[in-house]
């Protein structure tokens, strides 16, 4: 019984995931609807990221917003994303000290 439940969870969430990836494929949008859908990545990913700039020291919000602005330039000079995050790391470690 635990299998056949394991097996149907790993079929609910992988079925979400697989399945667009091959419809697609094989349609095509209007090139408004493409831009848009390449945009969704980024809006994600800084809407994960900047709720944690804002709280990495609580009750100190300017210290993870000159990290995130240190990150912003580094990546902006076009550095690796390890020496990105290492920056901003660096850079709210010496701000605590």
């Amino acid at each position: 019984m635990i299998i056949a439940i394991i097996i149907g969870m790993a079929a609910v969430t992988m079925i979400p995931r697989v399945v667009p990836a091959f419809i697609v494929d094989k349609l095509q949008f209007r090139d408004w609807i493409n831009r848009w859908l390449n945009a969704i990545p980024f809006a994600a990913l800084g809407a994960l990221v900047f709720p944690g700039i804002l709280g990495v020291i609580p009750g100190k919000p300017l210290i993870g917003l000159i990290g995130g602005a240190v990150a912003i330039v580094l990546a902006y000079v076009g550095l690796n994303v390890i020496l990105v995050v290492a920056g901003a790391i660096v850079t709210v470690f010496l701000l605590t000290m």
